[in-house]
């Protein structure tokens, strides 16, 4: 009897001594990243955000998956782009950095052409041999992947297809396969190992009109194939849906020919994903009237497959979730915080310590240092604009930005202490440039426009240009917000966001207020002499 019970006992220690064991080893496993973005999505598309909700309380779009991960997250109310263009706000996720520190060729180019000040736009990708956030992780033992809207990597040699090009045409689809594959090698270079169901930019971008439509479906399924991989290594993806940017038409959308995908036709139709066909009728059935909310619903529809995945595969309660909006649509173009005020928010089973939601400045070049820090990474060796947030996550820091900058264009901005200045300077190049070749750009803008259906503006060659694109009258990115801020072409600005938030009211010339804009101005200096570039009399 006493050997049964010491049996007993050596098999009952055995048991708990394996399970602290286990526990410790879960303890010590480092976590999956799921680094989800989407392309112009406005906050009114978000349930938990404040706009997302209609007077009554109940939520304006029908986005269950999401609502759920927002649920169990922690929502940034004050999270920031550097750059509220597609490009450089990718770019600094990735890199950590201000867009600027790109060495592009399309960047480098355009600074060369303006003679030395540097202009931030659709011109910031990340290039070889620089570190990067998938590459850190990659290194450190995490696999990594990539699917959707690329739009930030540099892919050089890209040939352009015909754009009328039958979605057949043998030639065309011997251009596509020849731009996929040099797509594939840039961004094993850049440190994804996967890369699948990639756009090289928005569906209208790809050179295509045949094939000029969004499919999630395609997207979806690969990464839910990145999540099947046979693979002991944590992961990481960057899962970056091409919606709701346009094109928004249901025919070229969600209820476009589902075998249409950037690098041809699909054989057979994806079945990843609930039915498309079911999307008006959940809608309806919700009794929301919008018909533009329908993409919201794939979107969602894509997160819910996504998480089913990871549950199915065991791989969701270590997996950290981090949901971005690529910049703010209310100004999109500017860095007014209509361009700027971005959304997102960071889940994971059993939440952060800081709670549902933080007040604390967040910036996207603070992402890459963060998400290596709950990784475990060590990225001593790189210099980071970024600061990990992750002290705040954690409760043990309220903030850790006093300041943010932003740069754009032809404009730069410091925000502290409630305030935001906003410094506007045309190089000489571009402030005298001769009629002819503003004739020229305007005619060349204005005839892509025509051959994608998409408005023109103006055709008048003299119309004054954005403060991001060198095009009379300003490009479709930018177009709407020109008219809505009576200060937009004051070369200094100065707004107090708490009285103001709008940025209706230019305090710069009030003298009430020279002391804040000498303040900020000269911290702007400070911050523009560290970086590359002149900009006017900012960097005398």
């Amino acid at each position: 009897m006493r050997n049964t019970l010491k049996s007993a006992l050596v098999a009952s220690f055995a048991l708990t001594t394996c399970s602290l064991n286990a526990a410790e080893e879960t303890a010590k496993k480092r976590p999956n990243i799921l680094f989800i973005i989407t392309d112009d999505q406005f906050k009114h598309h978000m349930n938990w955000m404040p706009d997302g909700k209609k007077p009554n309380g109940d939520n304006r779009n029908l986005t269950p998956h999401t609502d759920a991960l927002a649920e169990q997250a922690t929502i940034f109310d004050h999270q920031f782009v550097t750059s509220p263009v597609c490009t450089p706000s990718r770019f600094a996720c990735i890199s950590g950095k201000y867009p600027s520190r790109t060495k592009a060729n399309d960047f480098i180019n355009r600074m060369n052409e303006l003679g030395g000040q540097a202009s931030v736009e659709w011109n910031t990708f990340s290039t070889r041999n620089k570190p990067t956030l998938p590459k850190l992780l990659r290194d450190s033992g995490y696999r990594t992947g990539m699917v959707g809207k690329n739009h930030v990597v540099e892919v050089l040699g890209l040939e352009r297809p015909e754009w009328l090009a039958k979605s057949d045409d043998p030639k065309m689809l011997e251009i596509l396969a020849k731009n996929h594959r040099k797509q594939d090698t840039a961004l094993k270079e850049a440190g994804f190992e996967y890369a699948e169901s990639i756009y090289y930019d928005n569906p209208d971008f790809i050179g295509v009109k045949s094939l000029a439509s969004h499919n999630l479906d395609w997207i979806c399924k690969g990464a839910l194939d990145f999540f099947e991989q046979k693979d002991e290594r944590p992961f990481f993806l960057w899962c970056a849906v091409t919606i709701p940017h346009g094109p928004g038409e249901a025919g070229r959308s969600w209820d476009a020919n589902p075998l249409v995908t950037a690098d041809g036709m699909l054989e057979t139709q994806l079945n990843v994903m609930p039915a498309r066909h079911t999307i008006p009728e959940r809608i309806k059935a919700a009794g929301i009237k919008d018909n533009s909310r329908n993409n919201l619903l794939w979107l969602d529809d894509m997160v819910g497959a996504m998480i089913k995945k990871l549950k199915d595969t065991g791989q969701l309660e270590n997996t950290i979730i981090l949901y971005f909006n690529d910049h703010g649509q209310k100004a999109k173009g500017t860095i007014y915080n209509g361009g700027v005020h971005s959304e997102g928010f960071i889940a994971r089973k059993d939440g952060f310590k800081v709670g549902a939601r933080t007040d604390a400045l967040v910036s996207n070049i603070d992402f890459a240092p963060t998400l290596l820090d709950l990784a475990g990474v060590d990225y001593s060796k790189v210099k980071f604009d970024g600061v990990s947030f992750l002290p705040v996550l954690e409760g043990k820091k309220k903030e850790v930005h006093d300041a943010l900058f932003f740069e754009l264009g032809f404009v730069r901005g410091i925000m502290k202490d409630g305030y935001k200045y906003i410094a506007l300077r045309y190089p000489e190049k571009v402030a005298n440039m001769p009629l002819a070749k503003r004739k020229r750009i305007l005619k060349r803008f204005n005839d892509n426009q025509k051959r994608r259906g998409r408005p023109v503006y103006t055709e008048d060659p003299n119309a004054k240009f954005s403060h991001v694109q060198l095009i009379p009258g300003g490009g479709d990115a930018e177009h709407k917000s020109m008219t809505m801020y009576p200060a937009f072409y004051d070369s200094d600005q100065l707004y107090n966001l708490k009285d103001d938030p709008n940025e209706q009211k230019n305090l710069a010339k009030d003298p009430a207020h020279t002391a804040k804009l000498k303040e900020l101005k000269d911290a702007l200096k400070a911050h523009l002499k560290q970086m590359p570039g002149t900009f006017g009399d900012l960097t005398e």
